[in-house]
């Protein structure tokens, strides 16, 4: 029966890899983890002055843009996700639809953004401590670049320091709090909407004043909606957690579809409203402090509800943001004992190891917490610091998805027309398994385009989110090139040489069954019968 404990371990099997991890979560720990790796409440909180400095109030317009082209990643993804329930998700979906070599550098491109990711949304409590009290701004008075910085890094240490122990400790403990941490921010985020939404200042008209900006500039307001639009495409991804856990999930083959997709457009409808609703409430839409990192959402939270009920918003966003990096930690450890389990990290043995007792890979989630305070504490005195890392770490997580859709729409056309012109293809898979049907191939082919548009925006080296330094500017085409580059030299002259599962990881009687795109009916990708793999 599909679904069950045995079923779920003959599945993996079938992959070549026996069953190590803890297989407890449910329905809606599996949502939770792709809500919460989201977090509107830490993402909007911490960037809304950005989308704000860049494109004034109209700057709204750019998350339901970014949400409608992260969709059709996310459908990619819950099609893949169906097909290949594994521990690493976009490492192992772009290894079976792509290439060893493909499938390596993705899962290196992803690990450097899961790391960078955690150190970024650590910085978030910079953004909301020093508002409910002054006593959490340790350097000077917080009004200097340089010391919020400081501060920025100290608050961030401390709060990876707790993810690491609860993730060392196991996935139910992480998973519990977790699903209290969704459902306190699903709570809170509506109830913040409705209380805006009650004190609303004027309609609305709010959300289309740009505030003169754009104005003389040969594109006119495009050049500001795109340098906005960083604000919703930093919020919207990690949606693709869900199937990150996909081990530790009973059922992944059904669940971890609806997970993905139900995550984000939960955050996609909740996000949009929570802004809107500030817009039409804010006090002084030219107030300066609304463009500012240290004000913002926060700001207006504040001013608009009260310091009393402002602080105790605030004091959510603080465990929003904490189970946020929870998420964000959990990930990143899967993904390292995905790589490592096949051989393709240094040390694999070790990073690898799942403790008898919590059946957990300690080592991944002390690893991953010391790299991301190390980003932290080699940025201490850089002033822009929180737009630069969340800037890169987003080009590196959509470059990653765009190293998964682009080798799946190639799988998808080499197979055209066949596979998607049969008459009987849009009936269920026999163990109805999540699939696009004949909406399979726009859909990958506008989540390519969109992957390759938003690597290109959020690279451009624009000073609102870079800085003035005519290097700084561009940090993520530097990093990124760099990162590319050492990724594919460690792999050519060594990873290859050693991937493959190791001996202590392996199914004992694996299963492998080629994938077959040649069949008119049952040749998609969504279409696998139960345990077939590439």
């Amino acid at each position: 029966m599909p679904g069950t404990a045995n079923n779920d371990v003959r599945d993996l099997a079938s992959f070549g890899y026996k069953q190590e991890l803890d297989r407890s979560l449910g329905s809606f720990s599996s949502f939770a983890a792709g809500f919460s790796y989201i977090s509107i409440l830490t993402g909007v909180f911490q960037m809304f002055y950005l989308g704000y400095a860049a494109g004034g109030p109209a700057f709204f317009w750019t998350w339901p843009l970014v949400f409608v082209g992260q969709f059709t990643v996310a459908l990619c993804f819950a099609e893949l996700a169906a097909s290949y329930p594994l521990s690493g998700g976009v490492y192992q979906w772009s290894k079976k639809v792509g290439s060893p070599l493909v499938g390596w550098l993705t899962g290196w491109v992803y690990l450097a953004c899961s790391i960078l990711s955690l150190a970024s949304v650590a910085l978030a409590l910079q953004n909301t401590l020093p508002q409910i009290s002054p006593s959490f701004q340790w350097f000077g008075d917080g009004t200097a670049a340089v010391d919020q910085a400081k501060n920025a890094v100290l608050l961030g240490c401390t709060l990876i320091v707790f993810t690491t122990v609860i993730n060392a400790v196991g996935v139910r403990l992480m998973a519990r709090i977790n699903n209290v941490g969704v459902c306190a921010e699903l709570a809170g985020v509506v109830l913040l909407i409705v209380l805006l939404a009650l004190r609303a200042r004027r309609g609305p008209e709010i959300l289309l004043d740009v505030q003169g900006r754009g104005e003389g500039a040969p594109g006119g307001y495009f050049g500001p909606f795109l340098a906005a639009a960083v604000m919703a495409s930093y919020v919207l991804y990690g949606f693709d957690t869900a199937g990150t856990l996909a081990e530790e999930t009973a059922d992944p083959r059904r669940r971890a579809p609806k997970a993905i997709l139900t995550a984000l457009a939960a955050a996609g409808l909740a996000g949009g409203l929570l802004i809107a609703s500030g817009l039409t409430a804010v006090v002084n839409p030219a107030d300066p402090a609304l463009g500012q990192v240290s004000g913002g959402l926060p700001y207006i939270v504040k001013t608009v509800l009260g310091p009393w009920l402002g602080t105790l918003f605030l004091i959510e966003v603080v465990f929003a943001v904490t189970v946020c990096a929870l998420a964000v930690h959990a990930g990143t450890v899967r993904l390292i004992f995905a790589m490592a389990r096949d051989n393709s990290l240094p040390f694999a043995e070790a990073l690898a190891r799942v403790t008898g007792e919590t059946r957990t890979p300690i080592a991944p989630a002390v690893v991953t917490g010391l790299f991301a305070a190390a980003i932290l504490l080699a940025n201490v005195n850089a002033p822009r610091i929180i737009e630069t890392l969340c800037s890169v770490a987003l080009v590196w997580a959509n470059l990653a998805y765009l190293m998964v859709t682009l080798p799946l729409l190639i799988v998808r056309l080499r197979a055209w027309p066949d596979r998607f012109g049969a008459s009987d293809d849009d009936a269920p898979t026999p163990d109805k398994r999540f699939s696009l049907g004949r909406l399979a191939l726009p859909v990958n082919i506008a989540a390519v385009l969109w992957g390759v548009g938003l690597i290109v925006n959020m690279s451009w080296p624009r000073p609102q989110v870079y800085g003035d330094d005519p290097v700084g500017r561009y940090a993520a085409v530097l990093a990124t090139a760099v990162l590319l580059g050492v990724g594919a030299l460690y792999f050519l002259s060594v990873g290859r040489l050693r991937a493959g599962v190791l001996p202590e990881h392996a199914a004992e009687i694996p299963v492998e069954t080629e994938l077959d795109f040649s069949g008119s009916a049952s040749g998609m990708i969504g279409q696998l019968a139960p345990g077939e793999s590439s």
